[in-house]
């Protein structure tokens, strides 16, 4: 990183300000260090995170909400919980393949639709937040800023997205489809009977995907300085860059 040299700072404020008095050359040398060297405040700081988070939800949600964001997206497709594979698979073995599929498709359904709700439950968790280490997030490195928003308000996010999805589910009948095939397989001889929370399940697996597309964006933000598209971002990211430059 190219360093300030004070030297030739003073001569060209001395220059720049040769009619007038001695406080003014000073004045004016102050100045440009202080211009050389500008950094943010915590404000900026903070309304830059919350500007990189924003542009991640809107970008995040909208992906994931469109059809097959979640059912054709091998990062995030949501398949039967992990105690349900037994399950799962003594059901296929016993004809019942299609009843799993139908399960499979509706679950990824409902969290397309969900996602598309989302939006203004994320907006308003990363309003009311309160970063008193603002330029510590912002020079923290890739995914910072979301892993904060992850680890603090995780809780509050999923008590408001279980609504949501509960809706989903029954709107696109994964909530029945999963019942009916509940009833089948406990009809099996000598299987154990199990009754996972699908609706807790989907909502930790579609707030993983939102949270991992959010971060997604974050990360172009802070490695792609095309991505900066406001002046606040190009601010806030670029005094980002010096630091890591440092």
């Amino acid at each position: 990183m190219q360093k300030i040299n004070l030297f030739g700072v003073v001569l060209s404020a001395i220059f720049i300000s040769s009619c007038g008095n001695s406080s003014k050359i000073f004045s004016t040398a102050n100045d440009i260090l202080k211009n050389a060297n500008s950094g943010i405040t915590e404000d900026e700081a903070g309304k830059g995170i919350k500007e990189a988070l924003n542009n991640g939800i809107a970008t995040g949600t909208d992906f994931l909400s469109k059809t097959d964001g979640f059912f054709k997206n091998p990062s995030y497709k949501i398949l039967f919980p992990p105690e349900a594979l037994k399950m799962e698979n003594a059901l296929r073995n016993h004809g019942f393949g299609g009843q799993c599929d139908k399960v499979i498709e509706s679950l990824n359904r409902g969290a397309e639709i969900a996602a598309s709700e989302a939006k203004p439950v994320f907006i308003a968790a990363i309003n009311q937040l309160t970063i008193n280490d603002a330029i510590s997030i912002v020079t923290g490195g890739d995914g910072a800023a979301t892993s904060y928003l992850k680890t603090t308000t995780t809780s509050t996010l999923t008590a408001k997205f279980q609504p949501l999805i509960k809706q989903s589910l029954d709107k696109v009948q994964a909530t029945k489809y999963w019942s009916d095939i509940m009833v089948n397989y406990n009809r099996l001889p000598g299987v154990q009977k199990i009754n996972p929370d699908l609706n807790a399940f989907v909502t930790e697996k579609a707030l993983q995907a939102l949270f991992s597309q959010i971060e997604i964006e974050e990360n172009k933000i802070r490695q792609n300085p095309l991505s900066r598209t406001t002046e606040l971002l190009k601010k806030v990211f670029n005094y980002a860059d010096l630091k890591k430059a440092k």
